[in-house]
């Protein structure tokens, strides 16, 4: 990504030939400077460092790639930024990271000993903090007192301003919505990636122009309106219904995103999104009946589906993000509703897994799919509510794929479609047919979709965990198919043999997201890339299609986070 860097940097290189101009500059103090941020490239000193490649000078190197990470799980941390001199501060921003402050103030100093607050917030929740202060002093200091997640305190970039000029700030991590319109339009490539990752090679223009066109295609080929009563709904052709809900959640999820590549991505969503309020779960109305007819009537008990209601949730985020809450719909309010719900019909308190929906109970209850721990939504669901359950929720489903992937797949890494006994320490992949096939406890048609839930969380967010249990299945079938994707079989035993043979994008896209998470794997993801885009859009097959068009949108570098 290039930064544009504030006309002070350039000023300064340009009267590098010119001794006496340069003399002049240097003799401004802090204060009297060109506007500018203030704390780009200046000394930093912080209470902790949770490795030392997150130090204290990377929150101020003006990457949006970069962070200081504090020590986790420990309150009362702090990031200090000599000015250089006393000077007037009128404006702070903090772009953090995904371990934000719940709690924090920021401070002046002229000694770096007596501290004067210039503000302070318990209410914070994340993003990208634009704030304006007023005071003056050589030393600034943002301390944080109340952590937002488990974690500690991280933070892309620290910037301070004057209080007079119009500074161009660095990149931020996440945009700041502004009222109507589309505050994240496709291709703005707004939300840094981790450290580490990479994305697909060549022209950015150009890549990003192939996901655009596939997405047309997408919508033409699954976004109805067949059902009339101001609905659209996305066809699930190759589904044992003709709607379910988790092609709803996709379909939203992708209309919030493409939004700025598609004038209509706001009214299409609109339509699916009333779609699914009218098509409510007959045991928890917050929830969205899973499955209709020809006739879009709710079938099979009227009842939900977890991994339909964890996307309508994250995509109703997605677009308070991209459109702010003052239309039709007010999303947000939506959002934490149906993420309240969630957790009180689809989570197991005992456990803190997911079950398969609201009619879930007994038995059912020590089963769990794979494909429904998305570590990125529990996130998401956490900032959005500050409910702090969400924390243990996810460390619960991260706990799960280590002991999976160490008992089970220790040379693949693989994950079960389904998982037994979650009411004991030692959960394990299906016996047999549990739910929908004798794959049950394989790699299948459900946990195909693991490398790329995992995968985008390490992308986005670079969380040790993901990256570690996503890493483990990039190098492992990068090395069983010599790295040719056309390899890829549509199933495995957790041991890497192939379960079921044949070929299906559902099965190669999400390697793709797997293989964006390691610097080493440029060949082969550029290689899955390119048998992506030489595969044309079935549109007797929503299920592939969709997971292969969020994945294009995850390795382009347009996946961001609400």
């Amino acid at each position: 990504m290039s930064l544009t860097r504030s006309k002070t940097s350039v000023a300064l290189c340009a009267a590098t030939a010119a001794g006496a101009l340069l003399t002049s500059l240097l003799a401004l103090s802090p204060a009297n400077a060109a506007p500018g941020n203030l704390a780009l490239n200046r000394p930093v000193t912080v209470s902790s460092t949770e490795t030392s490649t997150y130090g204290g000078a990377k929150a101020v190197d003006g990457s949006g790639t970069t962070r200081w990470a504090s020590v986790e799980g420990v309150d009362n941390q702090w990031i200090q930024v000599d000015l250089g001199a006393g000077t007037s501060v009128g404006r702070v921003v903090l772009n953090w990271e995904a371990a934000y402050a719940k709690a924090y103030r920021v401070e002046l100093s002229d000694d770096g000993s007596s501290w004067r607050q210039v503000y302070a917030t318990s209410t914070g929740d994340g993003g990208t903090d634009d704030l304006t202060v007023s005071g003056t002093g050589r030393y600034l200091r943002v301390f944080g007192t109340a952590r937002g997640t488990a974690y500690g305190y991280s933070l892309f970039e620290l910037e301070a301003y004057g209080s007079g000029g119009t500074p161009t700030p660095t990149p931020t991590p996440t945009p700041t919505p502004t009222p109507g319109g589309v505050n994240v339009p496709f291709g703005s490539h707004a939300f840094p990636y981790a450290a580490g990752t990479i994305t697909v090679s060549g022209s950015q223009a150009v890549n990003d122009a192939k996901v655009v066109d596939y997405y047309k295609k997408w919508k033409a080929a699954f976004v109805t309106s067949k059902c009339g009563n101001g609905w659209s709904a996305i066809a699930s052709t190759d589904a044992d219904h003709p709607y379910v809900a988790e092609g709803q959640g996709y379909g939203l999820t992708i209309l919030a995103t493409m939004a700025g590549a598609d004038p209509d991505a706001r009214t299409s969503f609109d339509r699916v999104l009333k779609y699914v309020l009218d098509h409510p779960s007959v045991n928890n109305p917050a929830l969205h009946a899973a499955e209709q007819d020809v006739n879009c009537k709710s079938v099979d008990g009227s009842d939900s589906a977890t991994d339909g209601d964890l996307e309508i949730a994250y995509a109703l985020l997605l677009a308070d993000r991209q459109w702010g809450s003052t239309g039709s719909y007010n999303y947000k309010s939506l959002a934490v509703k149906r993420i309240n719900a969630i957790k009180a019909s689809e989570v197991v308190a005992g456990t803190k897994l997911t079950n398969f929906g609201d009619w879930s109970d007994g038995n059912y209850n020590t089963m769990s799919r794979t494909s429904d721990w998305v570590p990125g939504h529990f996130k998401a669901f956490r900032k959005a509510t500050g409910d702090a359950a969400w924390d243990g929720i996810l460390t619960a489903h991260q706990n799960a794929v280590a002991h999976l992937q160490s008992a089970y797949s220790p040379g693949t890494g693989l994950l079960p479609d389904f998982v037994v006994n979650t009411n004991t320490s030692d959960l394990k992949p299906a016996p047999g047919k549990v739910l929908e096939s004798t794959l049950d406890g394989a790699y299948s048609w459900n946990a195909c979709r693991d490398p790329w839930r995992l995968g985008v969380d390490a992308l986005t967010t670079g969380d040790a965990k993901s990256l570690a249990a996503v890493r483990k299945m990039n190098t492992w079938v990068k090395s069983a198919t010599g790295g040719d994707p056309n390899r890829i079989a549509q199933g495995y035993k957790l041991n890497g043999s192939v379960a079921e043979a044949g070929s299906s994008v559902a099965f190669i896209a999400p390697f793709a997201v797997a293989a964006a998470t390691d610097a080493s794997s440029q060949a082969w993801l550029d290689a899955i890339w390119n048998k992506l885009n030489a595969t044309p859009l079935d549109p007797s097959g929503y299920y592939g299609a969709s997971i292969q068009l969020q994945v294009m949108i995850a390795i382009t570098g347009n996946h961001w986070l609400p």
